[in-house]
């Protein structure tokens, strides 16, 4: 009973790396993410543990039986190649028709020309919401794989963002007007406090 007690632990990761070897849920080189939030390259599955590779190249390592028992996305599955979304939100002044057109020119271009952008995919935008200061709306590219959404997301900022001032077309900031007791107004760009500060 004793040793049973003592091998419980090792037991329990040893049938849950046997579960993880048949079932496939994750395999070595696949991207994941765990409940924890902490996300990387599978390297090494074993039969007590498995080691991810984090962005920052730190390698953690994690006992099968946990892995089993969270909930893990696989952005490898059902296949590598996935969505980017990237909100944007314009003035209400604009016109709508032309931002659509300008905004699809510019991630076309940046799928064409981006190293893990899927040429052949026709991005497409998508407007959502009434804003508190902007009509925003949900860009939809697409990249061969989950890592290399940072590079698509870099691009198609900078390159939208100089087209906008391009084609005057105007990324609101946030507006406070305040009223007066004499009656007067005045209106001020809102900015989140800066470190240490406190909102009044």
């Amino acid at each position: 009973m004793v040793v049973a007690l003592a091998l419980q632990d090792t037991l329990n990761n040893f049938f849950s790396g046997v579960y993880i070897f048949l079932d496939k849920p994750i395999q070595i080189g696949d991207y994941i993410q765990l409940e924890s939030g902490q996300e990387g390259h599978v390297t090494h599955i074993g039969w007590r543990s498995t080691r991810i590779q984090l962005l920052p190249n730190n390698i953690l390592i994690i006992p099968n039986a946990k892995l089993a028992d969270s909930r893990v996305i696989n952005f490898y599955l059902p296949e590598q190649e996935m969505s980017v979304l990237v909100k944007v939100g314009v003035s209400y002044e604009s016109d709508l028709e032309k931002v659509e057109k300008v905004t699809m020119e510019v991630a076309e271009q940046v799928l064409q020309e981006t190293e893990g952008g899927v040429k052949g995919f026709q991005p497409y935008i998508r407007y959502n919401t009434f804003g508190e200061y902007s009509i925003d709306f949900t860009v939809f590219l697409r990249t061969t794989e989950y890592t290399n959404k940072y590079l698509i997301t870099h691009e198609f900022i900078k390159r939208l963002h100089r087209r906008y001032k391009l084609e005057g077309i105007e990324i609101p900031f946030p507006i406070r007007t305040v009223y007066m007791k004499d009656g007067g107004a005045r209106s001020e760009i809102v900015r989140p406090p800066s470190h240490g500060e406190q909102r009044d």
